[in-house]
């Protein structure tokens, strides 16, 4: 199970936000994204959990809890694919939209 984890503490470190999920059971990556420009957390991230019902369990007991002085939010990611196409036609449409 794929798992979006935001408002992370900017400090927070993916050791540490897979130790947090770890709790919970067996976590194959855990992924804090970064700034290209400037190296520094964007404050979001994802961790893969090898089991479904343990990553249902980890959202049920990780989301609105604190993380390093931050609340964090934690839910079950959305696939990349849809996200794209949708931005993408949202892109579009308004674009066309604001040329008629």
């Amino acid at each position: 199970m794929n798992i979006f984890v935001a408002r992370l503490n900017y400090a927070t470190k993916e050791e540490d936000l897979r130790a947090t999920f770890e709790a919970f059971g067996e976590v194959s990556s855990a992924k804090i994204i970064m700034d290209r420009e400037t190296n520094r957390s964007k404050g979001f991230g994802f961790v893969e959990m090898a089991d479904d019902e343990a990553g249902e369990i980890a959202i049920q007991n990780l989301n609105d809890t604190e993380l390093d002085g931050r609340t964090i939010v934690v839910k079950k990611a959305e696939p990349r694919e849809n996200n794209r196409s949708n931005n993408r036609y949202n892109r579009e449409n308004s674009w066309n939209n604001d040329r008629y």
